[in-house]
């Protein structure tokens, strides 16, 4: 029995044999074509991301950014030309189209939040928007910090007190981003209260050589100081200048510091909200 079946195994494999040679031998002609064309294509391929990387280096893009993009190329020139190679050879390659690209759009669909952070990080990356070193304010979900860090799907933010923020790519390019040290320099407002009954005028005075006295100021002309509002206890003045963005805090805390000495030193009162307790005996 055993005899039996053994030969029965070898003569079928025997037919296969015959078959595949028989198929070799009609298929000779367009196998070498085939192959010829399979090793043209992919010294194309090479070349036509040679061409693409040198672009890329030019246009100064993130390595992290051209390294994925010219891999994602590569990946699909070579399917491009393995499937033209399959297809010469007689195989049918409409179901195989047809099952990657189901099969893509199913992939798509389960990592649709993926995809989109990652497109996120290509837009950062290529369009520049902010850079490693900047401050930036989330201004839909208010997260603010120094740009510690730009990857493909996240971005990092270092807080003032020591704290990383991880924000989807997804979420940035979605929403607005105010880029508070991209410019040089930054306008400082003020406002002080000042009671009704302080002379303006002098305060205003004041404050103008206050701020132009300030070795933080950057364009001495440009120092405003106005009337803001009047408001219910107090009226309200406003000051104007401009200074270095990396110096702004410092500027605004040495001036605070030297208009409230001043005005305790010229008796300009500055309004608080005050609780008056009235005790009546009605006995």
């Amino acid at each position: 029995m055993n005899f039996v079946m053994n030969t029965l195994e070898k003569n079928r494999i025997e037919l296969y044999a015959d078959q595949l040679f028989d198929w070799l031998m009609g298929k000779m002609f367009d196998i070498i074509v085939a192959i010829i064309f399979i090793i043209v294509g992919l010294k194309v391929s090479k070349f036509i991301v040679k061409a693409i990387k040198r672009s890329f280096d030019k246009g100064a893009l993130e390595s992290s950014v051209s390294g994925f993009l010219l891999s994602l190329i590569k990946g699909v020139l070579y399917i491009v030309v393995f499937t033209m190679g399959a297809a010469i050879m007689g195989f049918q390659v409409t179901s195989l189209v047809t099952i990657l690209g189901t099969a893509s759009l199913a992939i798509g669909l389960a990592l649709q939040g993926s995809l989109a952070n990652f497109a996120g990080g290509v837009l950062i990356l290529i369009m520049k928007p902010f850079k490693v070193g900047d401050y930036i304010i989330q201004n839909e979900n208010g997260c603010e910090g120094t740009v510690s860090s730009i990857d493909i799907f996240y971005t990092k933010l270092k807080t003032v007190d020591n704290k990383i923020i991880v924000i989807p790519n997804g979420n940035i390019t979605s929403g607005t981003i105010t880029n508070v040290t991209i410019e040089n320099k930054r306008r400082l407002d003020l406002l002080i209260n000042i009671s009704y009954s302080s002379d303006l005028l002098k305060v205003k005075d004041m404050l103008k050589a206050i701020a132009i006295d300030s070795e933080y100021n950057i364009e001495k002309n440009s120092t405003v100081v106005y009337v803001d509002s009047l408001g219910d206890h107090s009226v309200v003045i406003g000051l104007r200048l401009f200074v270095k963005t990396q110096l702004y805090w410092n500027a605004k805390w040495e001036l605070l510091e030297k208009i409230k000495i001043a005005f305790d030193e010229n008796g300009i009162e500055i309004p608080y909200n005050h609780l008056e307790v009235i005790v009546s005996d009605r006995n």
